[in-house]
């Protein structure tokens, strides 16, 4: 039976790590979150988000914008913000409303706020490996393998997804580290021929039940990156759970894995940026 890596756990002691380094700065690190429109999952991971601020000591200034805000409403709000001594990061909550173009916004961010890190210029830092930030969700990932001493150097590992947020940063990050990636995606033909191979698989696609166990290798770390609802409504990821357990080694429940960790790092990235500003 696998052993599950408790996310949540984890998370918290991030958190309390962050908390005491921002208390050592001579101001309070600031994010300033940018949520336009009325979508209730924006609303619900906002006000996460403002919570794990609080819990860091970090100094949260929330902006709630109408659904049909203009763009160059928004990019002069952004403008403002890049501009504000108190704000170390600014996070504007995707998706936006459909007239706004998101790579427009993202690109208005100044780099030294852009705590997402989706930003080209460090997108590209990353993928040459020498990082301002993280993007949060594949640094929460590498974080619980460190945690759990998952090795990666030498191993095969196969990444399920090729989003800008998750799935080509996590290939990054596990290249850096000596890991063999693979990724696959929507066009991959015979994607379980890769996946039995693996000794680490990441699974980001959002589909329920993509990953059963036939497609795993016996002793395999499995990492469920995505959240979906099952038929019941119920929170789950892209991994058949309760089939796939007794076959890995580690695994990732859904919810409590790695849910928490990308809300945690995104708490160090904003603490980065604070202590890069009182440098």
């Amino acid at each position: 039976m696998a052993v599950k890596i408790d996310g949540t756990a984890l998370a918290a002691k991030v958190k309390h790590q962050v908390a005491a380094e921002a208390a050592a700065l001579s101001r309070r690190p600031g994010l300033a979150v940018v949520l336009v429109g009325e979508d209730p999952a924006s609303k619900v991971y906002v006000a996460g988000k403002e919570r794990d601020c609080a819990e860091c000591g970090i100094e949260s200034f929330g902006y709630r914008l109408p659904a049909d805000t203009g763009e160059k409403d928004l990019l002069d709000l952004i403008r403002q913000l890049n501009g504000d001594g108190r704000v170390d990061g600014i996070l504007v909550q995707l998706p936006l409303p459909g007239h706004l173009h998101a790579e427009t916004v993202i690109h208005a961010i100044a780099p030294d706020k852009d705590v997402d890190c989706f930003h080209p210029f460090n997108v590209g830092r990353l993928v040459t490996g020498d990082p301002v930030f993280l993007p949060c969700t594949p640094a929460g990932v590498m974080e619980m393998l460190d945690e759990y001493a998952v090795p990666i150097r030498g191993k095969r590992c196969v990444v399920l997804g090729r989003s800008n947020i998750v799935g080509k940063p996590m290939a990054a990050l596990l290249t850096q580290r000596d890991g063999t990636v693979t990724v696959c995606h929507s066009r991959t033909e015979d994607m379980a021929h890769y996946t039995r191979e693996a000794d680490l698989l990441v699974s980001a696609v959002g589909k329920t039940k993509l990953v059963t166990p036939d497609m795993v290798k016996a002793g395999a770390v499995v990492i469920d990156v995505a959240m979906n609802r099952d038929e019941n409504g119920r929170l789950c990821g892209d991994v058949d759970f309760a089939a796939v357990e007794p076959k890995a080694s580690y695994i990732t429940p859904v919810p409590g894995g790695v849910g928490p960790m990308t809300r945690a790092m995104l708490m160090r990235n904003i603490l980065t940026a604070a202590q890069n500003h009182q440098a």
